[in-house]
């Protein structure tokens, strides 16, 4: 172990918080994300840098082996010292591309970047505040959906 490395302070068990400053593909502006996501249990130490985490929620698809420059100790609410205090435990925020969103119907169509891609605005099955702009490319269910919607949009000869 080198000068500037200091060895990790965690053991197997242990509750930690992870930095998500790093992932792209969780929603919402950049500035007004959490910078940690947890409290995850602490499944194996890889050596002096890294730590393997039991990933839950949005994050299970990430994998679960982290450099210890990520991690840092999940310390809960003391209810002796603060008993007003009532503070949920952290959520994983939701993933840009998930199972759970279900494209209903196309509604408007538009081209991009020099014309060269399409995008389609698209609103969910399940109830979200707004609709979302998606690029043709990024589309991969539904395209039963995008046929008909091209189909519907072309003039009548």
């Amino acid at each position: 172990m080198g000068k500037s490395h200091k060895p990790p302070e965690f053991k197997i068990g242990d509750l930690v918080l992870v930095s998500i400053l790093n992932f792209n593909n969780i929603k919402g502006p950049k500035k007004l994300k959490d910078s940690f996501a947890g409290s995850f249990m602490m499944k194996a130490l890889h050596g002096p840098n890294a730590v393997q985490l039991e990933l839950t929620g949005g994050l299970m698809n990430k994998h679960p082996a982290f450099p210890v420059s990520l991690i840092k100790p999940y310390i809960s609410s003391d209810k002796e010292l603060f008993p007003l205090r009532n503070k949920p435990p952290l959520k994983i925020p939701p993933l840009r591309e998930g199972g759970e969103k279900k494209i209903m119907k196309f509604l408007k169509e538009r081209r991009t970047r020099n014309k060269k891609e399409r995008e389609y605005l698209v609103r969910y099955i399940n109830p979200t505040p707004e609709d979302e702009w998606l690029l043709e490319k990024d589309i991969t269910i539904s395209n039963k959906l995008l046929r008909r919607f091209r189909h519907e949009r072309k003039p009548k000869e």
